[in-house]
């Protein structure tokens, strides 16, 4: 039981420790940690760079290309959370005559997610081309800081439009590039983040559900055989009242791959949860994971690792896209079709 509290407690340091440094790198108060934080990202980028390059004696590592390895651990731990869900809590809450409405919910889920998962995998993220090269050009304003004009990409030979980016992985361009997603082995860009939002949601959603039908579960057993005022002998010979701590370690050893099953979507849960505010906040100001990556890209011109000018002046990046709340959203669900633009001026 003492390795299960420490877990825990790790799990929640670990957690904190993230929210902080996110928290932390974007407060305007706390420049020098954040500048820290460039420097460390900076020096992760070039191992990360260095691991990607195939070189001979250094093989490309497993982020350097596409591959489906992830999306073959996803499934299968997705398969494991609902078998174990199917063939224990299911039944057991069935017994207790728990409502079919609410333990179907799951599936329900399940099925939406698989669907979105889907399209988020196979759909075009957007990918620039010599065909559609001028007319991605129009569609977003260079604001001459991060996205300055008449600038080429060293490996496609094309135009760069505004908000996009060459991904290494893939090896093209993207038009709105967000992010490269390695649980759905494609790029997020603007065809595809529309799905990858309700896979996202969805995904949170189910695994939360299931916690909660797990927990729900426990919690009534717990009260049916009044287990909370039960009695037990600790080591020492005295007798305790059923606390919490025992109560857990009670329930683990009688119901360990629940309780283990339940541990892990809680967990999974936060961890959702907090990375959909985080791409519901992108959406709703109109920004990328890139653009937001990248916004506090000039404090590393001061950074010590760069012979920069001493006369250059950092750069300010302001988010010009942004148009309310409303026109951000429709951009993201109703994205531009160059295809369709064509079809329009023929």
């Amino acid at each position: 039981m003492d390795f299960l509290v420490l877990f825990l407690f790790y799990l929640a340091s670990v957690l904190m420790g993230l929210v902080l440094i996110c928290v932390c790198s974007k407060t305007h108060s706390l420049k020098g940690l954040a500048r820290g934080g460039a420097q460390v990202r900076m020096i992760l980028g070039c191992i990360i760079q260095f691991l990607q390059e195939e070189t001979p004696m250094n093989k490309p590592c497993l982020f350097s290309f596409r591959n489906h390895t992830f999306i073959v651990l996803h499934l299968v731990l997705q398969g494991m959370v609902y078998t174990e869900y199917t063939w224990e809590v299911f039944g057991y809450c069935q017994e207790l005559e728990f409502s079919l409405y609410y333990l179907l919910l799951p599936y329900l889920l399940l099925v939406v997610n698989l669907f979105f998962f889907t399209l988020t995998c196979v759909t075009n993220p957007g990918i620039i081309t010599k065909a559609n090269e001028l007319l991605f050009l129009h569609v977003y304003e260079f604001d001459e800081v991060m996205f300055p004009k008449n600038v080429r990409c060293s490996t496609c030979d094309l135009r760069k439009p505004a908000r996009s980016k060459h991904c290494s992985v893939c090896n093209w361009c993207v038009h709105r590039f967000d992010h490269h997603c390695v649980w759905v082995n494609n790029c997020i860009g603007a065809w595809n983040i529309r799905y990858f939002l309700i896979y996202l949601l969805t995904l949170t959603a189910s695994a939360a559900t299931v916690a909660i039908v797990s927990t729900t579960f426990l919690v009534h057993l717990v009260v049916m055989s009044d287990l909370y005022q039960e009695t037990y002998i600790d080591d020492l010979g005295h007798l305790r009242v059923m606390d919490t701590v025992f109560l857990i370690q009670y329930l683990f050893l009688t119901f360990p791959r629940i309780v283990f099953m339940l541990g892990f979507v809680v967990v999974l849960s936060f961890l959702l949860g907090g990375y959909l505010l985080f791409v519901l906040y992108l959406a709703a100001t109109n920004q990328t994971t890139n653009e937001w990556y990248r916004g506090d890209w000039a404090w590393c011109q001061r950074c010590p690792l760069v012979a920069w000018p001493p006369s250059a002046e950092p750069q300010v990046h302001r988010n010009i896209h942004s148009h309310g709340l409303r026109s951000n959203l429709q951009e993201i669900f109703l994205p531009a079709f160059p295809c369709h633009e064509r079809k329009k001026q023929e």
